[in-house]
């Protein structure tokens, strides 16, 4: 996968150290990929019987097709006669070592009861009593042997056998789940693809293109003179990086361990950690920030979608609940979440604050100290209260809500009025949207903050208090962490970094492994997630036949809001536009055959996806990295039905031609013209329903981008896992300053919510250590 940009360079180099120490040449060395670096020797460790399956079922997921096959209109834009089109057609899902990467990712990426099911489905399908099995009559022939494998079988039969597992239920239900993720897989892969000229050759025909133009020219990268990248320095080079910093460091070379010595210490660089960092700094202490990401900016970002995702997301963005139902989107990157988010900057609604102070004894969000920090953030911020131009899906959610009679608000953003880039989910190159990294982080480092890139956190470290008196039995005395180091190097070292005071900002789905690790036992740690489940719905609006201009990744991702109130006057659904590139399109989008799904793929640039987002009473579990588990409340689905069929109605009233869910059947309706009996019709089977692991005949994909509640606050040790401040119930100088603080979901985009809170906690650690401080003093 490409690495964007100067963190490219550094892997390069990296790459000619480790060369340099095995005595590789030019002519020994593996061949370059397209992106410049050296192409790893897979380390899937599948079979070559077992990789033969996985290019059949990628094969027909991406079959070649003839045009004959084809509806003549289906080709949107593209001129039917052209080159392209002809080798969109023709081409499969087993050209250009597909097969290899997407085997890759699932040994990488997947749980291990997942790599385990892969292992075993892929082998049972290279014999033919597994076959069998699994496909059933569509594995046997007239000649000897009379059964085939599933590699064996002609790519129609291979079809139909995949057609069948989207509506396994029963003990074969386990098919559904290894269909969901190998189409997923499959088909990011293929269309995140790109060549020697960093383009998909598919892109020109289904309408996308990467954006050349930048804005302005690049500026200084402003948090390079804190940054200190640990994976790409070795022991020498990282003890006189620490050192020029103005960290007090010691090197154990008999333990790999690097001892720093500091006031704070923040784990997690997103909008919690970075604003904890900015106003610890900023009152004179001396503050390191661990990120187990990298730091990019500028002329870093490729805006590809694969490499970006797969560098700047958790888990490469293919994290999932355990049963699958729901895909989890959560920065791992310098800036977190707000360096890959879509800009929207709402504030914490009204009703919302006041159950908070209300009904969970939050005195802290009924204070003005909440809604002044509100305003601080903001202001940093720089949010705008609208744009000057919305893209295309913005403009069908106006328009279908003004057609129907439904309020739409404008979105404050947290970039100019004339921002107009889609391609904010990965990052900003110009720096025209103030992220974390822009912003909070970029006044801690010109306050000495130190950040330390490429670091994962352990646990964090206790000692026993001797004081006496108080509930706390122990005081944190800093954090043990691990350097990322490349995935070939054999090194392993650590870093202790001992501090007065400890912050744990990962975010709600890090934070509470981290603690749990560490040997915390507060029952609430990792319990009460709130994920705001999405589900979407699309609409076709061909250009030949729409009054709306441009295409469906252009312009500000979420400019326009619909919400759905509850009794309390709190958005109990949100409807907004979501951003989606060729690849996230073509793995989300209902797979019935091949021919289907490339028709749909041709209709990618005007194909609208707007987004029902539920405030959600039911919630989940995250007590260790990358297990998620969730159960949904009875009031979530019915509320996402009702969003959900909110949203096909703007859509018919905005004038799309075709109307869908993201249903397996691949649930659709012809809509230009259709009558209101027809469409309430239609609207009536538009539920919402389990997902893949769900034991009915069909499933939906449901999608996260915001966690909150996972290690909330609380009144008391009972109600939460931290104190109204953020501070440990169990470890003195521990805080959480993160969204998992946040005692519910919020209902919308959580950004300025997160922020807000952690401004008000960050006050009480300076409060806290100024304390010390003078009862040292006395």
């Amino acid at each position: 996968c490409r690495i964007p940009g100067k963190e490219r360079e550094r892997e390069r180099e990296r790459e000619r150290r480790r060369d340099g120490q095995r005595g590789e040449t030019d002519e020994t060395r593996s061949p370059p990929t397209a992106f410049g670096g050296k192409k790893e020797k897979y380390s899937h460790g599948y079979s070559a019987s077992q990789m033969k399956s996985l290019s059949a079922i990628c094969a027909t997921f991406i079959r070649p097709v003839s045009m004959s096959e084809t509806s003549p209109h289906v080709a949107g834009e593209a001129d039917p006669a052209s080159k392209h089109l002809r080798e969109f057609y023709e081409a499969s899902g087993s050209d250009n070592g597909v097969p290899e990467e997407v085997a890759e990712i699932m040994v990488r990426r997947l749980p291990k009861e997942g790599v385990v099911l892969m292992w075993w489905l892929l082998w049972a399908l290279s014999t033919k009593v597994g076959t069998l099995v699994l496909c059933g009559r569509e594995s046997l022939s007239w000649r000897f042997p009379f059964v085939r494998s599933f590699p064996d079988m002609p790519v129609e039969a291979r079809e139909r056998v995949l057609q069948r597992w989207t509506k396994v239920h029963g003990p074969f239900f386990f098919l559904r789940m290894a269909f969901g993720t190998l189409k997923i897989f499959c088909f990011h892969t293929f269309y995140s693809q790109v060549d020697e000229d960093v383009k998909n050759r598919f892109w020109t025909t289904v309408g996308y293109d990467v954006p050349q133009d930048r804005g302005e020219a690049t500026r200084e990268r402003p948090l390079d003179k804190g940054v200190v990248d640990t994976s790409a320095k070795d022991g020498s080079s990282l003890l006189k990086s620490l050192s020029n910093h103005g960290l007090r460091v010691a090197e154990d070379h008999r333990r790999n361990l690097y001892t720093i010595e500091c006031d704070a210490v923040v784990v997690g660089s997103g909008c919690g950690g970075s604003i904890a960092a900015a106003l610890l700094a900023k009152s004179g202490y001396k503050v390191v920030v661990m990120e187990k990401g990298g730091y990019f900016w500028g002329d870093d970002y490729s805006l590809l979608e694969g490499p970006s995702m797969e560098e700047m997301y958790q888990n490469g963005a293919k994290l999932a609940t355990l049963d699958s139902k729901i895909m989890i989107m959560a920065g791992s990157t310098v800036g977190g979440g707000s360096a890959i988010n879509w800009s929207a900057s709402i504030k914490t609604p009204e009703p919302v604050r006041r159950e908070w102070a209300n009904d969970h004894g939050l005195a802290l969000f009924g204070r003005q100290e909440y809604q002044e920090a509100m305003d601080v953030v903001w202001r940093r911020l720089g949010v705008v209260d609208k744009c000057l131009e919305e893209g295309l899906q913005n403009k069908v959610l106006r328009a279908g809500c003004e057609s129907l009679g439904l309020d739409c608000e404008s979105v404050p953003t947290n970039s100019s009025e004339a921002h107009y880039c889609g391609q904010c989910s990965y990052g900003c190159p110009t720096g025209d949207k103030k992220g974390a990294d822009s912003t909070w982080l970029v006044d801690a480092v010109n306050c000495g903050a130190v950040i330390l890139t490429r670091l994962k956190a352990e646990k964090f470290v206790f000692e026993e208090r001797n004081e006496d008196g108080g509930s706390k039995k122990k005081r944190c005395v800093g954090v043990l962490a691990r350097v990322c180091e490349p995935r070939n190097s054999n090194s392993t070292r650590r870093v202790l970094i001992r501090a007065k005071l400890s912050v744990s900002a990962g975010g709600a789905l890090l934070t509470p492994p981290l603690l749990i690790s560490s040997g915390l036992k507060n029952p609430n740690i990792g319990r009460h997630l709130h994920l705001h489940p999405v589900l979407l719905a699309w609409g076709y609006f061909p250009e030949s036949d729409s009054s709306f201009k441009g295409k469906s990744f252009e312009g500000g991702i979420i400019t326009s809001i619909h919400k759905l109130l509850s009794e309390q006057k709190s958005p109990k659904i949100i409807i907004e536009a979501a951003a989606l590139g060729p690849a996230t399109y073509a793995a989300l989008t209902p797979w019935v055959s091949a021919v289907d799904m490339k028709e749909k793929i041709l209709r990618y640039s005007r194909t609208v996806h707007l987004f029902a987002l539920a405030r959600d009473v039911g919630s989940g579990e995250v007590k260790e990295e990358d297990r998620v588990t969730y159960k949904f409340h009875q009031v979530d689905k019915e509320n996402l039905t009702d969003g959900l069929r909110t949203v096909l109605r703007i859509m018919v009233a905005a004038g799309a031609s075709e109307v869908g869910t993201l249903q397996s059947d691949g649930q659709r309706l012809k809509a230009k013209g259709i009558k209101k009996e027809d469409l309430d019709e239609f609207l009536d089977v538009v539920v919402a329903r389990g997902g893949m692991a769900s034991r009915s005949e069909l499933w939906t994909m449901y999608c996260s981008a915001h966690q909150m509640g996972s290690c909330r606050m609380g009144v008391n040790e009972e109600e939460g896992a931290v104190d109204e401040n953020g501070h440990s119930w169990e470890a003195d100088g521990l805080f959480v300053c993160d969204g998992s603080l946040l005692p519910t979901a919020v209902g919308v985009n959580p950004m300025i919510t997160i922020q807000s809170a952690a401004y008000c906690v960050s006050n009480r650690m300076i409060e806290y250590l100024n304390s010390k401080s003078e009862s040292r003093a006395a």
